[in-house]
Order: structure tokens, then sequence, then C-alpha cells
């Protein structure tokens, strides 16, 4: 059998090593969920992209080394990048991919890909009992989106001294936590940072669906559509957005950091 190229890709950056690191695999053909689960294992980032083409779309799934996932932003950045780039998808093209949350676009815009998800609601709910324990700091704001929660804080100081106890944090029933404040930097408009330890991922360096949550948020809060966010990780990452009712259209950057091929 032919090998199977597999691609790691810095995504939500310009420069190598930063941003966040996803995994992107061209499948000739649809694999069992445990062989992809295994690769994703192997490859031990936060997400790895499985692609299979079809007659003017591809099916998409995303994987972290744990588990599979609805929405992953940061891989399907990666994706796009790299049909992009091998050019197995012109340039000019509009690339479709069929996921479990439904239809997802990606389109090259200069040195930038803008990506079409889903805007993700968000309502407001009392305290989850031991998260702001295991975050070590209670916020002003908190809500509920999906199966995550969003806790909103005063400044940008508190994003960023953040130390949580990822133990406790991960036994707390949610899927992950964003933690959001407005930007300190001119030129940025807030700050976030994402925790998943119950999905194997105790910070996730630039997380693109946690922005289908933040950018309703921060547009109603700031009255603006369009909006440049800064994801405060070790490794830190610029995601721009703008809404609309029921869309968030993400931009970011990406860069091939190597390429190699699973022999089967």
């Amino acid at each position: 059998m032919s090998p199977i190229p597999l691609y790691q890709v810095d995504s939500f950056t310009n420069q190598p090593f930063k941003g966040n690191p996803a995994g992107v695999c061209l499948l000739p053909e649809a694999k069992p969920e445990r062989w992809m689960q295994d690769v994703a294992s192997e490859m031990n980032l936060s997400e790895t992209a499985f692609l299979v083409k079809n007659s003017d779309s591809f099916d998409l799934r995303w994987f972290t080394p744990r588990t599979e996932v609805d929405l992953c932003g940061h891989a399907t950045l990666a994706a796009a990048h790299i049909l992009w780039q091998t050019g197995l998808v012109p340039l000019e093209e509009t690339i479709r991919f069929h996921t479990r949350s439904g239809l997802l676009t990606a389109d090259k815009k200069g040195e930038w890909i803008e990506l079409n998800f889903p805007a993700r609601r968000y309502s407001p709910v009392p305290e989850a009992e031991g998260v702001s324990d295991a975050l070590g700091k209670n916020p002003d704001e908190t809500y509920q989106s999906g199966d995550c929660l969003l806790y909103v804080y005063r400044s940008e100081a508190d994003i960023r001294a953040l130390t949580p106890d990822f133990a406790a944090l991960g036994g707390c029933g949610f899927h992950g936590v964003i933690v959001t404040a407005p930007a300190a930097a001119p030129g940025i408009d807030f700050i976030s940072r994402f925790f998943a330890p119950a999905i194997g991922i105790n910070e996730d360096p630039v997380t693109g669906s946690s922005h289908c949550t933040l950018a309703p948020y921060w547009r109603e809060r700031l009255h603006q559509d369009a909006l440049t966010g800064f994801q405060a990780s070790a490794r830190g990452g610029i995601v721009k957005v703008r809404s609309s009712a029921d869309r968030v259209y993400l931009s970011g950057q990406a860069v091939t950091i190597f390429s190699t091929a699973i022999q089967e």
C-alpha cells in the first residue's frame, strides 16, 4: 500500500514553534476510528485532522490523543493550509469540509486563512462547584456555552496569572473552561486561555473553537463585529474574528513544520 501523507502545522501564527501545533493526515479512503485514534495518540498533539476527499469537498474528523471531538479550529486551519500548499486545492478555491459540526468552509485571504464556523451560544450560570477553586481565582461573570464554561475576568493580568489545578479542573464535569478578559495591548481587543484536562489537554495553545463563543460574547460587549483576540498560552497566537447572528469567521495564519508518511 502507498504511504499515507502526514504533516505537522503550527496554526494561528506566522512563526515556527508558536501558535498551536496540529497533525494533518491525508487519507486515500476512510479509516477505522481505532486507527485514527492510534495515529492521534502517536502524534500526541492537542488535535490531529483526518481528511478524505470527495468529488468537490472533504470529510474531516478531529482526534485528540484521547478522543474524537466535534469541532476544532486550529486543526481545520492546518488542514486548509496543507491542501492549498500541496496544490490539492487551487488557491482561489473555497474548501468545503463535511464534519460532525456541519459544513465548514475555508477561504484564502492573502497570507491569512478565514474559516466559516457556527457561532456558539452562551448563557449566564452560577459558578460551577469546584471550578473557581481549581482556577485559583473567582471570575466576575460566569456562562455556559455547550459543554464548556466561559469565565470572564476583570483584567489581562488576571488571565495571565491563573495557575490551574488541572487534576481538580478535569473532574469538574465540563469539556473545557474558557477564561477571558479585555486586552491591555493596543491592537488586541480581548485575551483568553483555554483549559481542557477532561479531554487530555491541560492548556490548549490557541483554540479556534473557543472563539466561536468568544466572538459573540465580545461582539455584544464591545459593539464591534470585527475583533482581534490573543490567546495567552506559553506559545501564544492571534485569532481575528468577525461574527454575524449564527456564524463566526475565524482568521489565522499557519506554518508547516514537517511532512512525513505513515508506512502501512
